[in-house]
């Protein structure tokens, strides 16, 4: 029996895990359930356990849509039967909701060409109680226009070095990111982002810069300086995981 290239996509809720990634000290992350399930599916040795490779790797708290993946496996089973089967296995907060046979040099991560990021601000009386896991509550309205402005200014081709939460990153924090929007409706604020990759906490402290532009704390001019200083301490603070959704990656 061949080993075949299985494409994935996967939503999950975020709120329980330690992110995508492998941790030590703990079996609470997306891919570490997924693969949990998987060698369990193909009755692999722990040794030789099934590895599998997502097309980014979203941190503690951050949900996902449509998070794609793919891994290496030999079995009898037909894509939709692989799926029932992890489904069937997998935590509620976790879903498999396609499976299909990729092309043999199929890598989610080095194929994507791009990824829709959205971050959820919401701001009113009361509290949204049925979306409390998956919006950030802000305690005043900011200025969206300001914000309009001031994304504008971080779209391009650019180093984000600035708002990468990793200062130990050696690799190039070049990166292009093509849109952000900015909509409203009732008490939501919903930011958009689309780019071909996003460094480490970079949506999140992006999207804390623009808070703090539509609260005044800073002017749409200064993104320019931000951006080019490629100092994170000029940038505005992370915002909360929890708001954070990847929604879409491209191929």
């Amino acid at each position: 029996m061949d080993r075949l290239n299985y494409k994935m996509t996967v939503s999950y809720d975020g709120s329980r895990y330690y992110g995508w990634e492998h941790q030590p000290n703990t079996d609470m992350t997306i891919q570490g359930k997924l693969e949990s399930v998987l060698n369990r599916m193909v009755n692999m040795p722990e040794k030789e356990s099934v590895t599998v490779i997502g097309a980014g790797r979203t941190d503690a708290g951050v949900h996902a849509r449509a998070m794609t993946c793919n891994v290496l496996l030999e079995t009898p089973l037909f894509p939709e039967e692989i799926r029932e089967y992890m489904n069937r296995y997998l935590p509620e907060d976790i879903s498999v909701n396609d499976v299909r046979i990729a092309a043999p040099r199929f890598h989610s991560r080095f194929k994507a060409k791009g990824k829709t990021y959205r971050y959820t601000l919401w701001y009113g009386e009361g509290k949204p109680v049925f979306d409390r896991k998956y919006v950030t509550v802000i305690d005043k309205m900011p200025d969206v226009e300001r914000m309009r402005l001031a994304a504008d200014r971080m779209t391009g081709m650019h180093d984000y070095k600035a708002f990468c939460g990793n200062p130990k990153m050696k690799k190039s924090s070049v990166r292009v990111v093509d849109t952000i929007n900015i909509e409203t409706s009732g008490s939501y604020i919903r930011i958009y982002f689309h780019g071909n990759g996003f460094l480490q906490n970079m949506v999140r402290i992006m999207t804390g810069t623009l808070l703090s532009v539509g609260y005044g704390e800073r002017d749409p001019e200064d993104i320019d300086g931000i951006i080019a200083s490629r100092e994170r301490k000029n940038a505005g603070p992370a915002a909360d995981p929890k708001g954070l959704c990847l929604m879409k990656v491209d191929y």
